[in-house]
């Protein structure tokens, strides 16, 4: 458990309260609120994101919002039963609220049950819980990230007048924000006159495993694959080395998250697209929520996913038509001197990015 006490970043949800605050807060299950702990619970280690961006910017904000608080921050590494018992254990330290980013949405719902039984509020993070309403529901729009990657995809075969089908590469069959990414898939390539050729449920979102899926789909469909609609950047990252190890040019395949590899991707020319969402919008949107829970007040949605208060935000697309915009401009989420090394050079040469 680390006592955090960082230097202020800018608010970006402002949390509307509809109970006041008292002269000494209390925190949720009792406690001083200016001393509480918070536990902050992530799912994998495949998306390099939470250990990048997430944790450091979620225990930022909560440094700037309460200086004396705990943050408790642990790594299931995509297993469900260890998340269970840092749970478990974060609980037994004092949490007085837990944001959880569930390895198993449907497993989550016993953790959700578990400490909300014993006074602790529970914000789910990036992924819903469907089975068990959670407190707080703080994420980018799933559906719409979907809908999103695999629309610009479409719209690129069009103008570049492909043939052929699409292979569907979503996340892990127990991520419910997976499905719901997969929705906004189906939505678009349904309705697509290229229609999907087959379609894959990554086990724990493992690039290698996307790959291993993706090479014998490019031996059964041999030049009929005009694109690859991958759920995020580390299954989009799988199936380009996949076209790349079978020595075939490598179609447009979509992406989420815009890590940095993935930039570099698209860059390169290797990866079509990806999400832009800046990491340090849900993150510190997270500590606001979570603060105000601790302080026994109730935090503001402005919509509700199953059953739960909830707060969405719109993602963007990024290729390399608005690249240098979105990821290098004025609210940029990457640095340059990061991105633009050794190979990549020329090509953030080529798309003016100032180095």
């Amino acid at each position: 458990m680390n006592r955090l006490v960082v230097g202020s970043l800018a608010t970006v949800l402002a949390v509307t309260t509809l109970a006041a605050c008292a002269e000494e807060p209390t925190a949720a299950g009792g406690g001083d609120a200016e001393s509480a702990t918070v536990a902050f619970l992530m799912p994998d280690l495949a998306s390099t994101r939470y250990e990048e961006y997430d944790a450091p910017l979620f225990e930022a904000r909560m440094g700037e919002l309460c200086p004396d608080c705990d943050v408790i921050y642990q790594n299931a590494d995509s297993d469900a039963a260890l998340q269970q018992q840092q749970a478990n254990s974060a609980i037994t330290q004092g949490a007085s609220v837990i944001v959880l980013d569930p390895v198993d949405s449907a497993a989550a719902a016993t953790i959700v049950q578990s400490a909300q039984s014993q006074g602790v509020k529970v914000i789910a993070y990036d992924r819903p819980i469907p089975d068990r309403p959670a407190d707080f529901y703080v994420s980018f729009d799933n559906e719409a990230i979907g809908a999103s990657i695999a629309q610009s995809l479409v719209d690129e075969l069009d103008a570049t007048g492909a043939e052929g089908g699409i292979l569907q590469v979503n996340g892990s069959p127990t991520d419910a924000a997976a499905g719901l990414i997969r929705d906004g898939v189906d939505s678009v390539v349904d309705d697509s006159t290229y229609g999907e050729l087959a379609e894959y449920d990554t086990p724990d979102w493992q690039p290698e495993r996307a790959q291993q899926w993706v090479s014998g789909q490019i031996s059964q469909f041999d030049g009929r694959i005009a694109g690859v609609v991958a759920a995020n950047d580390g299954t989009g990252g799988g199936a380009i080395a996949a076209f790349k190890a079978a020595g075939v040019d490598v179609p447009p395949v979509t992406g989420n998250d815009a890590e940095l590899a993935a930039v570099q991707r698209i860059i390169a020319g290797d990866q079509f697209n990806t999400i832009s969402k800046p990491i340090k919008i849900v993150a510190e949107a997270a500590a606001d929520v979570a603060w105000a829970l601790v302080q026994g007040e109730t935090p503001e949605a402005t919509d509700e996913l199953f059953d739960t208060p909830t707060q969405l935000f719109e993602p963007t697309v990024v290729t390399r038509d608005n690249l240098n915009e979105v990821i290098f401009g004025p609210e940029g989420v990457l640095d340059p001197a990061e991105v633009c090394t050794g190979p990549y050079r020329e090509g953030c040469d080529e798309l003016g990015i100032e180095q």
